[in-house]
C-alpha cells in the first residue's frame, strides 16, 4: 500500500513538472488517500406559503431549512382572490425582521406557478411543513403535479417541532379577531403588529 501511494505521488509530481501536463490527481491529503473531488452543486430551495400571519412554526422550517440549502427563499403567495390581515408589504417585513439572523434566507414574492417562480429564481428544490395527515393528501398532490410540470424540482418535506405541529397561520387569525391570545406561537414583531391592528 505505501509502495502505491509513493508511485501515485511522484507521477502527480512528475505531470506538474513536465511540459506535457496530462490529467492530474486534485490534491493529495497529509493522511496519505488520493481524493478526487467532484464539484459541488449549489442548491437554492423555495419555502412557499401566503405567511398571513407569520408563525413560530414556519419560524422553525427557516431555521432548519437554512442549515440544509445554501440558499432559502421565502416565497410569499400574491392572491389577488383573498382579502389578507396583513398586506404584502407588511408580511414581508414582518418575515425580514424575524430572518434576518439568517445570512442564506431572502424574502420574495410570486403570483401564479410556484414552478415558474422556481425557474425565475434557479431554484431546484421546495421546502413545505406537514402538520397532519390532511397536510400530507394535499402536499402529496401539488408535490406529483410540480413534478409533472417540472421534473427537476424536488419536494423537500419537514414536520414542525412538536410545540407548534397545531399552529397554523388561519388558526392565528382565527384566535386573535375573537380576542384569544397567540404570544410564544408567533414571532415578537407578528404580535406587535397583531396589537396594532388590534387598536
Amino acid at each position: 500500500m505505501a509502495e502505491a501511494l509513493d508511485s501515485a505521488i511522484s507521477v502527480y509530481r512528475h505531470r506538474n513538472t513536465s511540459e506535457d501536463r496530462g490529467p492530474t490527481i486534485a490534491r493529495v491529503i497529509e493522511s496519505g488517500a488520493l481524493i478526487q473531488s467532484p464539484p459541488m452543486k449549489h442548491v437554492r430551495a423555495i419555502y412557499p406559503g401566503t405567511f398571513d400571519p407569520l408563525t413560530n412554526g414556519h419560524l422553525d422550517l427557516i431555521a432548519r431549512g437554512a442549515k440544509i440549502f445554501d440558499e432559502l427563499v421565502v416565497a410569499i403567495l400574491r392572491n389577488s382572490e383573498k382579502s389578507p390581515l396583513f398586506t404584502l408589504e407588511e408580511r414581508t417585513q414582518m418575515i425580514a425582521d424575524s430572518t434576518q439572523q439568517y445570512q442564506n434566507v431572502t424574502v420574495a414574492s410570486f403570483e401564479g406557478l410556484l414552478v415558474d417562480f422556481a425557474r425565475e429564481q434557479q431554484a431546484s428544490a421546495v421546502l413545505r411543513g406537514i402538520r397532519a395527515i390532511s397536510d400530507y393528501e394535499y402536499e402529496f398532490q401539488m408535490a406529483l403535479m410540480n413534478r409533472h410540470l417540472a421534473p427537476e424540482f424536488e419536494a423537500v418535506f419537514m414536520m414542525p417541532a412538536e410545540e407548534y405541529s397545531y399552529v397554523s397561520s388561519r388558526l392565528i387569525r382565527e384566535v386573535f379577531q375573537l380576542g384569544g391570545s397567540v404570544k410564544g406561537l408567533v414571532p415578537d414583531v407578528v404580535l406587535e403588529r397583531l396589537r396594532i391592528k388590534k387598536g
